[in-house]
């Protein structure tokens, strides 16, 4: 019968309410951990993997020699690669494709062969459908925009991820 009547009595003075409001009003004053994202940038970790881009050889040519051991490593299957054999008896791809959604960012790929890489870009968006499917030639062409900060990452012996 006293647990009965305690049970009322805290059903007619809302307990609940009153502890879940002693929860608030311990963080209410907390210091904020909010990050005012355009502005301030959270740390990343060292091994962040973010967007992929394709590298080329100081010559220019791409490092890709069509192998396909990272379409056939990548466990989400997200990668799709088509070769042909040039007249001087190499294979070059043909076709690269990288489909974003399907990506986990795992870095199997670029365990691979050191052709792909995956960099420090997060910041990237898509629009209209399709976007998600990044090319051989959107891929070279942030392979050459952000190169020398892939080359210096890798040649100070730290991964560039």
């Amino acid at each position: 019968m006293n647990t009965r009547v305690r049970q009322l009595f805290r059903s007619f003075l809302l307990w609940e309410l009153l502890k879940g409001l002693q929860v608030t009003g311990r963080h209410l004053f907390a210091r904020k951990i909010t990050v005012q994202y355009p502005e301030e940038k959270a740390p990343k970790s060292p091994r962040f993997r973010g967007l992929h881009a394709l590298r080329r050889y100081p010559n220019g040519e791409e490092r890709c020699i069509a192998c396909k051991l990272c379409e056939a490593v990548c466990p989400a299957a997200a990668i799709t690669i088509e070769s042909e054999e040039r007249e001087d008896g190499t294979r070059r791809t043909t076709r690269y494709d990288i489909d974003l959604f399907k990506c986990i960012y795992c870095g199997f790929c670029e365990e691979a062969w050191d052709s792909i890489v995956e960099t420090h870009i997060h910041e990237f968006h898509f629009e209209n459908r399709g976007e998600n499917i990044i090319t051989k030639e959107q891929l070279l062409a942030i392979g050459d925009q952000y190169e020398a900060e892939i080359a210096a990452a890798r040649s100070a012996d730290a991964p560039y991820r």
